[in-house]
């Protein structure tokens, strides 16, 4: 008898185990699904900001070089 219990009890972890996996692996598909979210709008705003700099005539400092070189 000792056996079947642990048997069932091992039964039993293991049913929870695939239910917590599947509900991680449901978050990380819906993390994945912003984070992608997240990189469209960044590529949008920086090509915004890009553009807009191009229109004004800004110079980002830091890609010209000094004049002592």
């Amino acid at each position: 008898m000792e056996n079947d219990d642990q048997i069932v009890e091992m039964q039993i972890k293991i049913a929870f185990q695939e239910d917590l996996i599947q509900e991680l692996n449901q978050i990380v598909i819906s993390q994945q699904a912003q984070i992608d979210q997240l990189n469209k709008a960044f590529g949008v705003v920086n090509a915004r900001i890009t553009s807009i700099c191009s229109e004004i005539g800004y110079v980002n400092q830091g890609d010209e070089i000094p004049p002592h070189y």
